[in-house]
């Protein structure tokens, strides 16, 4: 009973935080790419303009990793997984490399950072009123926090715990433990976002994608596409994390320098993808969390060229992101998964809602390895569509996580520690 009282009280802390965190960042990217251009005197965003905020990001990150403790939160590259709560001493680091990357247009999710952050603050905040936490109460006090945060961003309590449940493999008597407390604090977390969004009017921060067109009646063709774009999305996503963890060395060696110079192909990246399309440059930076809800509504006003060249730019920014910012690798996923269903939607057999549901499925069971997670969240995002369209996301998730899983191939087998030699004992005197 405690610990419940104590999950609802979590759940309202954090979720408050979480909403305003949400909200710097979006005043941040505003204030950066609309209102500092036009306050310099420039009539709009200069096409030239994202090399700015980008090369600062990678000096930030940079530093953040290089001098603060935490590393500013673990990397992207390694994929989403729950690694516990981050030490006090950590948060900082995780807060300032999270914010340079999410405002200043880096190809990067916010899931991963809002986790840790929910769920270090939920145990730094019962240490400073309780020194003596066990370690078992304290990991449940993570989890708690963690649930509310990525329950708050996703919009949807369920979909927070599947994401957590999943990604920490926790099964069984400890499964309840966690998810009980955790579920609380998420639904009451969710209950004052709402009510936050209702009394400032800012917005729930969280993706929706409205005005949707009605989703088509399944049939065998689209069940044949739902297979194609699985083995498409796994062999992409093999293609984003291999070049990722290539990259990483190379950029930890000297991060200051390097990481500036990832931030600039980024922006060069969303400068070519802008000025060859016509279409804002924001398509390509940032995590597409914003940008996915009126790329599916506005679908038919981008071409079949303008929907390849958008994979190719959004998917190199976010493979290079990965190897040098901080955040979370989910949303960029579905922003490239949905924009590939779209532009093979304009080949026969696969309607454009048939073929972003398995797209943003396929990519989110490929980027994340987390097949349940993959199908939850597109069918939540997609609402009444998403239901329809179930069996084909089911198709495309498992196709895509097999054949993602084969061409990563076997996982390294742990080398068997060596015995230690036992220390030469003196002869005993007699």
């Amino acid at each position: 009973m405690v610990l419940l009282l104590l999950a609802a009280v979590l759940g309202v802390v954090i979720s408050f935080l979480v909403y305003w965190f949400l909200k710097l960042i979006a005043d941040l990217q505003g204030w950066v790419f609309t209102s500092l251009p036009r306050g310099l005197g420039f009539h709009g965003e200069p096409p030239w303009w994202p090399l700015l905020p980008l090369a600062v990001a990678g000096v930030l990150v940079g530093a953040v990793i290089k001098y603060l403790p935490g590393r500013g939160g673990h990397s992207p590259a390694d994929g989403f997984h729950a690694s516990g709560a981050p030490r006090p001493v950590e948060l900082p680091g995780i807060f300032l490399a999270s914010v340079a990357s999410l405002a200043l247009g880096a190809v990067i999710g916010p899931e991963a950072p809002l986790i840790a952050l929910g769920g270090g603050c939920a145990v730094l905040a019962v240490k400073l009123a309780r020194r003596d936490v066990p370690a078992n109460v304290g990991a449940v006090i993570a989890a708690t926090g963690s649930f509310a945060a990525i329950a708050t961003l996703l919009g949807n309590p369920l979909a927070g715990a599947f994401l957590l449940l999943e990604a920490s493999g926790l099964g069984g008597p400890m499964a309840a433990v966690a998810l009980i407390p955790g579920l609380l604090g998420a639904g009451i977390g969710s209950l004052i976002f709402l009510g936050l969004d209702s009394l400032t009017g800012y917005g729930t921060f969280s993706l929706a994608i409205p005005n949707l067109p009605p989703a088509p009646h399944l049939d065998v063709a689209q069940f044949g596409w739902a297979v194609a774009v699985g083995a498409a999305a796994a062999v992409v996503s093999y293609a984003i994390r291999g070049l990722a963890l290539f990259l990483r060395p190379h950029v930890e060696r000297r991060l200051l320098l390097l990481t500036a110079l990832a931030g600039l192909a980024i922006g060069g990246l969303a400068i070519a993808f802008a000025e060859a399309t016509g279409k804002p440059s924001s398509d390509v930076l940032f995590s597409g969390q914003s940008a996915l809800p009126p790329l599916l509504e506005h679908a038919a006003s981008y071409s079949v060229g303008a929907l390849v060249l958008l994979i190719a730019c959004k998917a190199l920014a976010y493979s290079i992101s990965l190897s040098g910012f901080r955040g979370g690798p989910t949303f960029p996923g579905m922003f490239v998964g949905a924009a590939g269903g779209i532009a093979l939607s304009h080949l026969p057999g696969l309607p454009m809602i048939a073929g972003a549901a398995i797209g943003i499925a396929a990519m989110t069971a490929g980027m994340l390895q987390l097949p349940i997670t993959a199908v939850l969240l597109t069918t939540l995002f997609l609402g009444a569509n998403g239901i329809k369209v179930m069996p084909l996301t089911i198709v495309a998730v498992v196709v895509s996580f097999v054949l993602s899983k084969w061409l990563a191939g076997p996982p390294e087998t742990p080398k068997a520690p060596q015995p230690a030699e036992e220390p030469a004992t003196a002869p005993q005197v007699r």
